[in-house]
């Protein structure tokens, strides 16, 4: 059977020496403007704690103290450590790729966290506002994967198989095409099953979007991870390194949830 090669170029265009327009830039402006502008309507409508008069700055700051500094640290410190001990530097060559998405979420809370407890705002609220947006971003950041030729998968024979010459195969093999696996199970359904969720009694209580987000992402990278190239290292022999930190928000959904239900009884 003849696969499709992977030939795409992942460079729109170069500005001057590394510096150039990459479709993973294009990908991350896509769905902080496809975010905003469905916050903005959310914060016109007062479903969004955030005013419209200062949304661009808060999503500013989420896009370069949370998605940015966050997924980057996230990336080092998660998948690259050996090298970044090594070679420091390592951290600001953005070009060379390396964003990890666990990270990029925990730089979102915290930078919530900040603007919740200075403006005042309902965290909570923020929160469900962004699980609700966030998807946007997943998707286009996984079709940028897939077209950068990295994160490829696992070999296969099945008929949508792509070879993908970056895995530096002795024998080049056709793999799953996992970038576009977890572009529709991160992007396409859980933004889908998100918004149903908003439209029900239990998605309007304030915490419960955000904890079906943390759920519905594990389970959709747990079950792509089966057919993405695992890292270098896996934990008890089969579990991957995206797989475990996915875990972990599974139970930081049960938490929030557990609290929530604690904090109704209390009242």
């Amino acid at each position: 059977m003849n696969y499709w090669v992977h030939n795409l170029n992942p460079v729109i265009f170069h500005i001057w020496g590394p510096l150039a327009i990459r479709w993973y830039g294009l990908a991350y402006m896509l769905g902080f403007l496809g975010g905003y502008l469905l916050l903005l309507r959310m914060s016109k409508r007062g479903e969004f704690a955030v005013p419209p008069q200062d949304l661009s700055t808060f999503i500013v700051n989420l896009a370069i103290y949370g998605v940015f500094l966050g997924g980057r640290l996230g990336y080092v410190l998660l998948y690259a450590w050996d090298i970044f001990i090594h070679d420091p530097l390592f951290l600001f060559r953005v070009w060379e790729g390396g964003m990890a998405s666990h990270g990029g979420m925990l730089g979102v809370i915290l930078v919530v966290l900040w603007t919740a407890w200075k403006k005042k705002y309902a965290f909570w609220n923020i929160t469900d506002g962004l699980a609700l947006v966030a998807p946007i971003g997943l998707f286009f950041g996984r079709i940028a994967n897939f077209i950068n030729g990295e994160l490829w998968g696992r070999p296969t024979d099945v008929p949508w198989a792509v070879i993908f010459p970056q895995a530096e195969d002795a024998m080049p093999m056709p793999r799953h095409p996992s970038q576009i696996y977890e572009a529709f199970g991160e992007g396409l359904i859980l933004f889908a099953v998100l918004w149903l969720i908003r439209r029900t009694a239990w998605g309007k209580r304030e915490g419960n979007i955000s904890a079906a987000f943390l759920v519905i992402y594990a389970v959709a990278r747990i079950a792509s991870e089966c057919f993405r190239e695992p890292d270098s290292t896996i934990y008890f022999g089969w579990i991957t390194k995206g797989q475990l930190y996915s875990s972990f928000m599974i139970l930081a959904a049960a938490i929030i949830l557990c609290r929530k239900k604690n904090l109704c009884k209390a009242s």
